[in-house]
């Protein structure tokens, strides 16, 4: 039996007693107090802070909330409407006013969905109107750089910016755009959010929208646009004018590039449509690239009523008598002159109108564009330059109708006359040379100075100035026997549309350019032309003997550089004092077209006459015009050789250039012309 043994136990072991705390100081006491207690007074004010703010975001947002329409209403967000031109065969040449074309974010290429989001928003999908996130990185960017470079608004606040704030760029418009960007998420899905932005957003070249900008520049519909197309869209967002293809086009493919690589990024496109997106850059269509018809377009924008043009509600398209293809041959011809016969570097102006005989208008070249803003102004309608010898025309035109022939005789020589209040007047001609007797038709044919004068004074001015007048000549020509010799002024359009009267028969042929005004949306009609009808001026034997005149000038006078290869052309060469001023106006049986040449500030030409440089851009545009088009004979007449021929009365040295009873017997017959006709 073993023994039991006894063993000590263990003594429990002692706990170790804790230290004794130490004791804070009285000025470690205070200070901790100190700071605690401000921490509860912030705790306090920013409760009470985020309270109120919250109370306040909401108070705004309800206010939004309660300010938006309804949906539908909120896609055209335009304060007028557009205005779209179509030519002569009803295709879309120019554009102006603000363009709309609706469309709703589903209806829209996935792409252009895609590449807005891309460059916008790329959270917008995920975020409640805000992007904190954004905000941050573009604060992080602006501060780094010094300034604004990015911003950091989400899509939806944009969208609340286009609807309240009207771009306004204010601290306090950033904070109002909160509330605002908030109410348009609680009443809106994130897809009409969307859409109100690819409606309201403008796009440059007066495009309010991606559709109206897809139609503007590419020609199709938003819902067709590919890969590239929706980058160089969503690209014109940052500076819609800066980027806009039809400014620069090189530059928009850049920003494009920089939007194709978003869109790879952020997984919309894969690595090979990307790489044929960069392959294929959009590129304009061939109305938007060839900007023609600007010139036009302006001038039929101003001569319409303005509530259907400049000031419209309505989305309208006018149709004109435009010729795209009349046009280009216009452009193409003055560019080939000045290439090929112009000093390089010349700062020279040139105009070109073509119309039709019955004043339809084709086609307007209103200046060169010289790369500044030369090209706002419209020299072949809103520039009144001295005609010089294209007045002439009316001159002979006159003496025609009062009876006279083409083959009658009228005295070249010295000529003095004297002008009351300004003295002896002595005109002379620019070869300085004198031929005795010659025919009215070599006077004009020649541009015979003298001849001229004692022609206009032998008809009467008063006869001269109505003739013109009736033909379409609406600025004030002068009174003295000056007038002759074309010192009074008008546009290039006036006097082209006044020639148009010439190969009209004799008929007046006011310019227009106008067919018809209807709503774009279902072509109402809203108004036709306007055109008056049309009143003869000149009898048709007259009126034919003049055509045979004019295109002896063409054939062997000053104007023999505008003659045609392949038919029969009739004009006037026009060279104003100093040759500040070139003219030349002619026609075949197609089309009249009138060309002007000068210099804005009205510096005198170097060589050059109506008979160089203008007719050679007419007879180049002339070329290309009318090129397989069939020839259309003029409506000439010849003078009867049999008939006796007479001798136009000479004017006395010194006489008095006053004619007073002629013109008051001319006044009344011209009045009664008017009335009661030919």
């Amino acid at each position: 039996m073993a023994k039991a043994t006894n063993k000590p136990k263990k003594a429990p072991a002692k706990r170790a007693k804790p230290k004794a705390r130490a004791r804070l100081g009285a000025p470690e006491r205070m200070l901790r107090g100190f700071f605690s207690s401000i921490f509860r007074i912030l705790w306090w004010i920013g409760l009470r802070a985020g309270i109120a703010v919250g109370l306040a975001v909401g108070i705004a947002t309800a206010y939004y909330y309660s300010q938006l329409p309804d949906f539908d209403a909120l896609l055209d967000g335009r304060d007028r409407g557009s205005v779209t031109f179509l030519d002569r065969h009803n295709n879309v040449f120019a554009w102006r006013g603000s363009q709309q074309g609706l469309a709703r974010a589903e209806d829209v290429s996935p792409h252009l969905v895609h590449a807005v989001v891309a460059t916008e928003d790329r959270r917008f999908y995920s975020h409640f109107g805000l992007d904190f996130r954004g905000l941050a990185r573009a604060a992080l960017v602006n501060y780094r750089a010094g300034g604004t470079v990015q911003g950091g608004s989400s899509l939806t606040q944009q969208v609340a910016k286009l609807i309240f704030f009207d771009n306004e760029r204010t601290l306090e418009r950033k904070i109002k755009e909160v509330p605002a960007a908030l109410a348009l998420e609680f009443k809106f899905s994130k897809n009409e959010i969307l859409s109100i932005y690819l409606n309201r957003a403008y796009l440059g070249a007066g495009a309010t929208g991606f559709q109206a900008a897809s139609e503007r520049y590419f020609g199709k519909s938003a819902a067709e646009v590919d890969p590239s197309e929706a980058a160089m869209l969503a690209g014109l967002l940052r500076a819609p004018s800066r980027f806009a293809p039809t400014n620069n086009l090189a530059l928009a493919q850049e920003r494009a590039s920089t939007i194709i690589d978003l869109m790879e990024d952020q997984g919309y496109l894969t690595a090979q449509q990307a790489a044929v997106a960069h392959a294929s850059p959009a590129s304009l269509s061939r109305a938007a690239a060839e900007r023609a018809g600007g010139d036009f377009a302006d001038w039929v924008m101003s001569s319409g009523p303005d509530f259907l043009t400049r000031k419209t509600t309505e989305d309208i398209s006018v149709l004109t008598t435009f010729d795209a293809r009349i046009q280009r041959a216009a452009e193409q011809a003055l560019t080939h002159v000045f290439e090929t016969k112009v000093k390089p570097g010349s700062k020279a102006q040139a105009a070109i109108v073509v119309m039709s005989p019955d004043g339809a208008v084709r086609a307007m070249v209103g200046g060169r564009n010289l790369g500044g803003t030369e090209g706002q102004f419209n020299r072949a309608t809103q520039a009144k330059r001295q005609t010089g010898s294209l007045f002439k025309t009316f001159v002979f035109a006159a003496a025609l109708q009062s009876g006279a022939s083409p083959l009658d005789t009228v005295l070249d020589a010295p000529l003095t006359l004297n002008v009351p209040g300004s003295g002896d007047w002595s005109p002379r001609n620019y070869s300085r040379q004198y031929r005795g007797d010659i025919t009215l038709d070599d006077a004009l044919t020649y541009s015979v100075n003298t001849a001229t004068v004692r022609v206009s004074e032998a008809t009467g001015r008063a006869r001269v100035k109505a003739l013109a007048q009736d033909f379409g000549v609406s600025s004030p020509i002068a009174d003295g026997p000056a007038l002759a010799l074309g010192v009074s002024e008008a546009t290039l359009l006036e006097m082209t549309g006044a020639y148009a009267g010439i190969l009209n028969g004799g008929v007046a042929a006011i310019p227009f350019g106008m067919r018809e005004i209807q709503l774009k949306e279902d072509g109402t009609h809203l108004m036709g032309s306007g055109r008056k009808p049309p009143v003869r001026v000149m009898n048709e034997r007259a009126a034919g003997e003049l055509v045979w005149m004019m295109n002896h000038v063409v054939e062997r006078g000053t104007g023999t550089r505008a003659k045609l290869p392949d038919r029969p052309a009739a004009g006037k060469t026009g060279t104003t004092q100093a040759a500040r001023d070139a003219w030349f106006i002619g026609f075949t049986g197609n089309y009249v077209t009138g060309v002007w040449m000068g210099y804005d500030d009205n510096t005198p030409l170097s060589g050059v006459t109506g008979g160089g440089l203008p007719a050679e851009i007419w007879q180049e545009a002339m070329v290309r015009i009318t090129n397989g088009v069939p020839a259309k004979p003029l409506p000439m007449r010849a003078p009867e050789p049999a008939a006796p021929q007479v001798a136009m009365p000479d004017i006395r040295p010194g006489q008095v250039a006053q004619n007073v009873g002629d013109t008051v017997q001319n006044v009344f017959e011209s009045v009664f012309r008017g009335i009661f006709g030919n």
